[in-house]
């Protein structure tokens, strides 16, 4: 009770203690806000690498004769949920006078894509519909519909980096558009040998939905259409061979280990392989990565500098410890007299001692808590608090054309609050662990001896 009696007291007549207070909370939430984003960014990263590639990414690199045969056998797995064939390629988008953009050109089927990615919650105009996501264009059933990405058609607002979706609606749906393309043809020639050529090809299509994922780089350059379709503009297509082919991406159920399935998966592409009797180095030479290898370099370098600012700003942070030490031993020279009358009532030195670095705890436990609230609200608001930089002194922080995203990662990493929150605990501690060794060694008699 007495140590209890003692720390309320210099709580309350000692208000220099509430700056040590503040300095530990403003650390600690500095330190949680930097590494909640940088926690926010990789996941970010992860999630869409997730959606590009799939949990598990197959590359068979050659054709083959039926995706739907080798979906059916991944899907049989018993930890896939779903498999999608992709097939892409590239070409030029012509919007309109003057207007043509690069483009690449994925071959999906939408309602398979979808469960292997969770297209649908991308499109604009489809993503609240009951019905499964499709190519089919509202009250032109005779026309082949496509999706284009956001980024293609418009550019976003300077001011704001936000594109006015509902204009886009009702500008672009049910537009036609002409995409360009071609293939490399082979002929025979009159010596038996074969001769190639590239052939330029286009495809009329009616943009039937707007896909907006958030991420930058697909955002303005990605174009959807029915994969027979970019089959017949790729080409020539024989099973076996080299040349333009299916990608699939595989959704694994939850819980399930990306790593563990690489071998069943391995193992069914094989059998699929021999069922088709492609050759035998089809069955071996397979790109077969999990999400999280297909960027893993990337995300080890995001990683690595997150490390480094932390330690930059754990270094600045432990200033706190060196005016908690300074705030302390004043305390302790202030208050010499208090400390000689306890020891003389009988309490020896470690009591003594445990009083400040108790109140050095304290005061490290009240400044980790605020920081840990501060941090949880600059982090969960930070697009707020962006948004407000941008009215308030007209400065875009966050543009998702620099930061291949359309907002900053909002989410708390709550491992790193609570390390934080020990760290800054055990920081105050220390920063009170010499004036405490001072009020221990204080002899009652040279202070009250004049008493």
């Amino acid at each position: 009770m007495l140590k209890l009696f003692l720390w309320l007291r210099y709580l309350r007549k000692r208000k220099i203690v509430l700056l040590s207070i503040t300095a530990v909370a403003l650390s600690a939430a500095l330190l949680i806000v930097v590494a909640s984003l940088f926690d926010g960014f990789i996941q970010a990263i992860e999630q869409t690498g997730r959606e590009a590639f799939g949990d598990v990414y197959l590359n068979p690199w050659v054709q083959i004769d039926s995706s739907e045969k080798l979906i059916e056998r991944l899907e049989a797995l018993p930890q896939v949920e779903a498999a999608a064939a992709v097939l892409d390629t590239y070409g030029l988008l012509h919007l309109g006078p003057g207007n043509v953009r690069g483009v690449r050109v994925l071959g999906i089927d939408p309602q398979t894509y979808h469960r292997a990615t969770g297209f649908k919650d991308s499109l604009l105009n489809q993503k609240n519909s009951p019905h499964p996501p499709s190519f089919a264009v509202d009250r032109l059933p005779d026309r082949k519909g496509g999706f284009v990405a956001v980024g293609v058609l418009a550019k976003p607002d300077e001011q704001t980096d936000e594109y006015h979706f509902e204009q886009l609606k009702a500008d672009w749906i049910g537009r036609q558009v002409v995409l360009t393309t071609g293939a490399v043809v082979e002929t025979e020639s009159q010596d038996s040998s074969l001769e190639r050529r590239f052939k330029r090809k286009t495809l009329r299509f009616t943009i039937a939905d707007i896909v907006f994922t958030g991420m930058y780089l697909r955002d303005t350059m990605d174009v959807f259409l029915p994969i027979e379709q970019v089959r017949e503009l790729i080409g020539s297509h024989q099973p076996g061979r080299l040349g333009p082919h299916e990608v699939f991406q595989i959704r694994l159920t939850d819980g399930a280990d990306q790593a563990e399935m690489i071998d069943p998966v391995k193992g069914a592409w094989e059998e699929f392989a021999r069922s088709q009797k492609l050759p035998s180095y089809a069955a071996s030479n397979v790109i077969l990565k999990t999400s999280r290898q297909m960027q893993q370099e990337f995300v080890a370098e995001l990683q690595k500098q997150m490390k480094v600012l932390i330690i930059i700003f754990g270094v600045v942070s432990s200033a706190v410890v060196l005016l908690i030490f300074c705030i302390f031993y004043m305390i302790v020279e202030t208050r010499r007299k208090d400390v000689a009358v306890i020891k003389s009532c009988g309490a020896g030195s470690a009591s003594v001692a445990s009083i400040f670095l108790g109140f050095g705890a304290c005061v490290g436990l009240i400044g980790s808590a605020l920081g840990t609230i501060l941090g949880y609200i600059v982090t969960t608001n930070v697009n707020t608090i962006e948004e407000w930089v941008r009215i308030l002194f007209g400065l875009k922080l966050w543009k998702s054309s620099v930061y291949a995203f359309e907002k900053i990662p909002n989410q708390v990493d709550w491992n790193a609050a609570v390390w934080v929150a020990a760290v800054a605990i055990f920081a105050a501690t220390v920063g009170a662990l010499v004036p405490a060794i001072v009020a221990a060694t204080t002899k009652p008699v040279n202070i009250l001896r004049y008493e």
